[in-house]
């Protein structure tokens, strides 16, 4: 899943100019916190989050979903 995201060490330009909390789950982002940039919905999100979407999207960085609404790669 590397084309899906970008990974970066917070630093002190990135959390005053773009963001200083995850996206997904608003969490804080401190400087040196590895962050990763979503390049399909276009903003950073936690390690934890990042290894969440992960498990839930495809080779096409799509988030995937059967007919019962389960979520799976």
């Amino acid at each position: 899943m590397s084309q899906c995201f970008i990974t970066q060490t917070a630093t002190e330009e990135i959390l005053l100019r773009v963001t200083n909390v995850c996206a997904q789950c608003y969490s804080d982002i401190n400087t040196g916190d590895t962050i990763h940039y979503d390049n399909q919905r276009y903003h950073y999100v936690c390690q934890k989050c990042q290894e969440e979407y992960c498990e839930k999207m495809n080779e096409q960085c799509d988030v995937v979903e059967d007919e019962a609404g389960v979520l799976f790669c």
